[in-house]
């Protein structure tokens, strides 16, 4: 631990906040998790699904107020439930709970024109990939891109994008996103350990992307897009309700496995009223490295068909390439090493049929590039 930041200090500090009961929240025995580490601090307090609201408050001010002790350089503190309770009819919302007197807070997103979710309905279709191939791609055609990974327990970003290091603090304690090839960027796996496992509940989920949303500074921005974790859970939902989306972004394979967690997908967003801007169909077939012939390995057509049954745009399709599979791997994105071949020029494509429609969306306009320097 850095000198003087030790269990007790930061304990005592925190008895200065009370719980909505009057307990100090240092004595209440809700603490834990307590990390110290080079100036930074990390914990959680313990709450269940029925108060995680009220305590959303009590959460922001002991960050604050632990961010004002001596060494201290980031703060951490998330919400998360040891004891179960029946699960609510309506997921906790993200904003702060109990209205307090204080002035409105300003919105952390103003400075961005579209923020954009890029989901799946479920793991292994490639949606991380097709998401930074995407966001090279709009970045291509002039606009200034940022990416946010939002899957907490699986954070691929840093390593597709060559990330390495923790992000920096900027002006207010607000933590400045990471650029790699011209994209600015944010992931859990930023900001935590490599090989730590996320064993987190629900509330300690959701909380810990609101930050991630609130307390980067994003700066000016054409496109945010939102690379979701996999599936329709809370956290999704939290996203989906607690965010101002332009619309969302459905990443499929062709079989049908993957096909009904997609409709899943689009079933969740229109509940929500979030805009489906398309879907896309990666790994439609994959190109022979030594023939060059073609192989349906996934079928063929099935998110193209599936595209039209539900009446959303179909955005394209991308191949599956030993490239594309070894870019990925050691950080250097195949739109990076090859923006005028083949997957480039698919990603092409689908970066303009999904401006076009951002177009069309009711209520969205279509991004115009900023200016691309530093936040």
């Amino acid at each position: 631990m850095t000198a003087g930041l030790d269990r007790d200090r930061i304990l005592s500090a925190l008895d200065a906040l009370r719980l909505p009961d009057g307990t100090p929240l240092g004595q209440s025995g809700r603490v834990g998790g307590l990390s110290v580490e080079g100036g930074r601090i990390s914990l959680s307090i313990r709450t269940d699904a029925t108060e995680a609201s009220a305590l959303e408050r009590t959460r922001a001010e002991a960050e604050a107020h632990l961010r004002a002790l001596p060494g201290v350089e980031r703060v951490f503190v998330v919400l998360t439930a040891e004891n179960t309770s029946p699960t609510p009819k309506h997921p906790p919302a993200l904003k702060p709970g109990p209205a307090a007197p204080a002035t409105a807070k300003p919105d952390p997103l103003a400075g961005i024109g579209a923020v954009i979710a890029v989901a799946s309905g479920k793991g292994g279709v490639g949606k991380s990939t097709t998401t930074v191939n995407l966001g090279l791609a709009l970045r291509a055609q002039g606009l200034s891109v940022g990416i946010l990974d939002a899957d907490i327990y699986g954070p691929s970003l840093p390593t597709l994008l060559g990330l390495h290091g923790k992000p920096a603090a900027g002006p207010g304690r607000k933590l400045k996103p990471m650029q790699a090839h011209g994209l600015r960027a944010m992931s859990m796996g930023l900001l935590v350990d490599p090989e730590a496992a996320m064993v987190w509940r629900g509330p300690m989920i959701m909380s810990a992307i609101t930050q991630m949303m609130a307390d980067v500074e994003w700066g000016a921005l054409d496109v945010l897009l939102v690379d979701m974790p996999p599936g329709t859970g809370d956290a999704q939902l939290a996203l989906a309700q607690g965010t101002r989306l332009a619309g969302a972004v459905i990443v499929s394979t062709p079989q049908d496995l993957s096909l009904i967690d997609a409709r899943r997908g689009i079933t969740m967003f229109r509940k929500v009223d979030v805009p489906i801007l398309g879907i896309i169909e990666n790994m439609s077939h994959f190109i022979c490295p030594d023939c060059g012939g073609t192989h349906a390995i996934f079928g063929q057509g099935g998110a193209r068909d599936e595209a039209a049954r539900l009446r959303v745009p179909f955005l394209g399709a991308v191949p599956l390439t030993m490239e594309l599979r070894a870019a990925s791997d050691i950080g250097q994105p195949v739109l990076v090493r090859d923006p005028e071949g083949p997957l480039g020029q698919a990603y092409d494509r689908i970066a303009r049929a999904l401006r076009d429609g951002l177009d069309q969306s009711a209520g969205a306009r279509r991004p115009r590039p900023h200016a691309t320097g530093e936040p």
